[in-house]
């Protein structure tokens, strides 16, 4: 086989990868399910996807297509070959404005399917929680629906035209078919032939139109996605007359990529709503409450009824981002059930909301009404589809598991069927999570399990049996949306009668004789608790980790990760995480994807030092250790810190490299040439000089090297005349931070930074304390970093406070105080370093706290106009502290600052000098930053607070980039007195 993949390999324009990294890589998707693959494709072109399809079909292999990888029920999991399209069947084909259609191919995201079509007013309906990272292809093989199905239902509704390959390799187009084109293609010999003949056999035969009729869901359940669609194919002409036209589409939609290999989808479209909307976020005291409140609310015509338990709304705590997003939430309730109305104007919609609040509080439900309007709506959604991943925030090896999360009844018998879900749950001494679309009659149901145990596991099976016979007993569908998979394709013949499911099976084998499409999915699936990514009752064993993560272990914490691919979303959705994959487009360079290689090797690696494998390392290369994931990622893997771990651990066994040694000792090293600084300067700015530099120490020679001032600011400082304040000139007395950057590097934005401070009538101090270790926490020598963190805290415990802050002007380093160190000293120093962590702020959110009490005015600074564009450090981003930048610099009273929606700048302390990233580097900072900078209107200025990101800014388009200190300090109001930078 290795010589036929070889073989195969050459022949594609795409790519085929066999190696045990991408393999692993790709064993998992969403769900609980891990199979290794043979081997991986990334098809270029159609005609790849086609060779491969001979090539399976002749040598007894099987594919698997792929999107986004975030099915939930194992649609994408096999031992075949992964075909991955995200990568290159991502172009929007064509476009009907008049008649509301697009042709798009698989690999489209849906929100940038949306992005595209909001200029000509017109939108595709069906949003799920991952619309972000959702692809079409992946929609359709799942049939996705989302929040808003009451309007938009599923996505079968719109698909028009399916264009694809079928087991054969023959193309196919599927369209609505008038009768006697139906009738013509029966007549055809070839395989489409067939599947016209044998779908007209068996739904023209009166019994099974019954049979399907009386077994399959109940028609009322828009949600409905059980087995093949034959009960949405018998309601078409030419079985039911008057039914719409026959379309094999239909029968894809919800497919799993099991009957044919999709290339194109036509997919009808929508007005854009002309109307606002608000969000009633009705509070309740059960579960049971919020469920008869939703039918009052179904009452009452709105868009959306969405449901949150507190479960998840508990989890929404601890997540930083998140966390700001919880802003409507009075207290603990136990449901909070989200309703969207619209209106023709504000007051409609107030009147809506008013008669809807009426009308359940008359019923005694609910009571809590907030209604939330205009842009704040956003936070209230991004609260809602973080929900998923905010399930794998749960500490210890107990998760909620996606086992029985996708049942769906009629919205009447909801309330009566979960009553009776729960009474199961509880003889088995459970509880589920409650969440999402009770206005179709579909919630995402999860109970706590623990699968690395036999119990678990075994528990896993029982329970999806009991609550299938529930589902049948109210005629509902076993998957609403999410798709049966390997999870729920066990109990189909349960669910839809035998007979029924001996009809699936022969679709399945009319059009995959061979087996060459996805098998072991819907139909003739294996044992849904075999094949999971954790075998029961593996030993545990004891990793000694250098950070404390804590109340798991690193493997837990790794673990988290449950494979939602927030981390593939792209620069067009904004945020930060994660900016390598946003460069790349490559599932290799994911969050995910590394957080599934330390699973991986941390589970199963035979090594005294589960580390030390070269496939964790090349995994890890393009983490930027940007903390984008620390926020953004819902389940809150901060892959920065794991990583870290790895290369101390990685280290530890393959010895440090000279350049890891040299940037994790920048400071050593920028000491140095702070005693000969215009020595140290002619040579690295020396064309030939600084080129031999660069090329030692293994930095792109495209890079600046950072240059060292004259004198550092801690020599500046002790000579620096300090003002002389009696008692009540002093606001306060805050220590400075002098990292080792601005010590050295950015000199004369220390100087600015404190003088700012002192005219604003602050005392500052700079004490003997260590650098910050920074870089030695970038680089894996966190042993190094302990001890400087160990240092740090002892300095400061007995001096900060809230009265007495600790400021920096380096976002990296400041916040190490907040971040890092409160995991990584010792254990003893803990409780310090956490009441130091509040305490150590940037100087732009001193400024604004000081702001707000009034210790500083726009009085203290001239009436010159300045217009900015701020680009926030990463690590300011990952602590929600950006808006402190923009608000600080509007303190001026004709100033005005606006935010780039930038991600990473790409740089990223050494990365971006390395020269091996030099490209990905510029490629992430080309996405957003560079383009938003280069369109700058005339007189704009840039500010970026961290050093990293003005160096790249520079290098990228040739701008300087000013630190907020160094704007706010040249609007003081130079009045006399005013002392000048020397």
């Amino acid at each position: 086989m290795e010589e036929l993949l070889l073989h195969l390999k050459e022949s594609l324009q795409g790519d085929l990868f066999t190696d045990q990294t991408m393999r692993i890589l790709y064993a998992t998707d969403a769900s609980a399910y891990r199979e290794m693959p043979l081997a991986v494709a990334i098809p270029q072109t159609a005609e790849d996807i086609q060779k491969l399809i001979f090539f399976a079909r002749e040598n007894k292999i099987s594919l698997i297509p792929r999107t986004a990888g975030t099915s939930l029920a194992g649609q994408v999991v096999g031992s075949g070959i992964i075909v991955d399209v995200s990568r290159h069947f991502t172009k929007i084909l064509e476009i009907n404005e008049a008649e509301k259609w697009v042709r798009v191919q698989p690999g489209v995201i849906r929100d940038e399917l949306n992005l595209f079509l909001k200029p000509y007013g017109l939108f595709f309906g069906p949003e799920t929680s991952t619309a972000n990272r959702a692809m079409i292809g992946g929609m359709v093989g799942n049939n996705s629906c989302g929040s808003n199905s009451l309007i938009y239902k599923s996505t079968r509704e719109h698909v028009l035209e399916i264009e694809a390959f079928l087991s054969d390799g023959s193309k196919v187009l599927f369209k609505d078919l008038s009768f006697e084109e139906f009738t013509e293609k029966c007549k055809h010999t070839t395989l489409e032939g067939s599947l016209y003949a044998q779908i007209r056999s068996m739904l023209s035969d009166y019994q099974n139109q019954e049979r399907i009729k009386s077994e399959f869901p109940k028609p009322s359940i828009d949600r409905r996605n059980t087995g093949y669609a034959i009960d949405i194919l018998v309601d078409t002409d030419p079985f039911t007359a008057g039914g719409d036209r026959f379309n094999f589409s239909k029968l894809i939609c919800g497919s799993e990529g099991t009957l044919a290999f999709i290339t194109s989808v036509k997919l009808h479209l929508n007005e854009i709503s002309r109307y606002p909307s608000g969000l009633l976020c009705v509070h309740f005291y059960s579960i049971e409450e919020a469920l008869r409140a939703n039918l009052v609310a179904l009452q009452h015509g709105p868009l959306v009824s969405e449901l949150m338990d507190n479960y998840i709304l508990s989890c929404t705590k601890s997540n930083i981002e998140q966390a700001q997003n919880r802003f409507f939430v009075q207290g603990d309730p136990a449901a909070i059930l989200i309703v969207e109305y619209d209106g023709r104007d504000e007051q409609e919609i107030r009147h809506k909301a008013a008669e809807v609040e009426t009308y359940m509080r008359r019923e005694g439900l609910g009571y809590y009404f907030p209604l939330i309007l205009g842009a704040d709506k956003k936070k209230v959604w991004d609260l809602r589809k973080a929900g998923l991943g905010l399930l794998s925030n749960t500490p210890g090896d107990e998760k909620p598991v996606a086992v029985i999360e996708d049942t769906a009844v009629d919205v009447q018998d909801l309330p009566d069927y979960i009553a009776e879900f729960n009474q199961i749950l509880s003889r088995y001494n459970l509880y589920s999570v409650h969440y999402a679309h009770a206005a179709t009659g579909e919630l995402h149901l999860r109970p706590l399990l623990n699968l690395k145990t036999k119990k678990g596991n075994q528990l896993f099976k029982e329970i999806a049996f009991e609550i299938a016979k529930l589902v049948k007993k109210y005629r509902g569908s076993l998957s609403g949306e999410h798709g049966d998979g390997r999870l729920r394709g066990e109990f189909i013949a349960y669910m839809v009668g035998e007979q029924n499911y001996q009809l699936l099976k022969q679709i399945k084998h009319t059009w995959d004789p061979y087996g060459v499409f996805n098998p072991g999915k819907i139909v003739d699936t294996p044992a849904m608790n075999s094949f999971l990514r954790y075998a029961p009752d593996q030993p545990n064993r004891t990793i000694k980790t250098v950070f404390r993560y804590g109340r798991q272990h690193v493997l837990q914490h790794a673990e988290q990760c449950n494979g939602s691919g927030d981390c593939r979303k792209s620069h067009l959705s904004g945020g930060t995480m994660c900016p390598s994959y946003m460069a790349t487009r490559d599932e290799k360079d994911t969050t995910r994807a590394r957080a599934n290689i330390l699973r991986e090797f941390l589970t199963h690696s035979p090594k005294e030092n589960p580390f030390d494998h070269p496939e964790i390392k090349e995994v890890m290369d393009l983490c930027l250790s940007c903390k984008g994931c620390k926020t953004e990622c819902p389940s809150s893997v901060d892959m920065a810190k794991l990583k870290a771990e790895f290369l101390q651990a990685y280290h530890d066994a393959n010895g440090l490299p000279i350049r890891t040694r040299l940037v994790g000792w920048v400071d050593r090293i920028t000491q140095m040439a702070s005693y000969m600084p215009a020595v140290y300067n002619w040579s690295v700015q020396n064309r030939l000089v600084g080129k031999f530099i660069k090329r030692i120490v293994g930095f792109s020679e495209k890079r600046n090297l950072p240059l060292v001032g004259v004198i550092s600011l801690r020599k500046w400082f002790e000579r620096h005349d300090k003002p002389v304040y009696d008692g009540s000139q002093i606001k306060r007395t805050v220590y400075f931070f002098c990292d080792e950057f601005t010590n050295y590097n950015d000199v004369e934005i220390g100087k600015k930074a404190i003088l700012l401070l002192e005219e604003l009538g602050y005392e500052v101090l700079i004490i003997d304390h260590a650098f910050s270790g920074r870089a030695l926490i970038s680089k894996g020598m966190l042993r190094a970093a302990k001890k400087l963190a160990n240092t740090n805290v002892k300095v400061f415990a007995s001096r900060i406070n809230s009265e007495t802050p600790l400021v920096g002007v380096e976002p990296s380093t400041i916040l190490s105080f907040r971040d890092e160190y409160v995991d990584l000293v010792d254990e003893h120093l803990l409780e310090e370093a956490g009441k130091i962590a509040p305490h150590a702020m940037m100087i732009e959110e001193f400024l604004w706290k000081e702001f707000e009490k009034g210790n500083i005015s726009s009085a203290d600074f001239n009436k010159s106009q300045k217009v900015m564009l701020v680009h926030a450090h990463c690590q300011q981003k990952a602590w929600k502290l950006q808006d402190f930048t923009e608000k600080v610099l509007s303190i001026p009273e004709h100033y005005h600052a606006t935010s780039i929606a930038s991600g990473c700048c790409g740089m990223a302390g050494s990365f971006g000098y390395e020269k091996e990233h030099f490209d990905v580097s510029m490629q992430i900072g080309g996405l957003v930053l560079f383009p938003a900078i280069e369109k700058k209107e005339n007189g704009q200025v840039i500010v970026a607070p961290g050093a990293s990101c003005r160096h790249q800014i520079k290098d990228g388009t040739s701008e300087r980039a000013y630190h907020p200190v160094e704007i706010l300090y040249d609007a003081l109001k130079k009045e006399e007195g005013t002392k000048s930078i020397k």
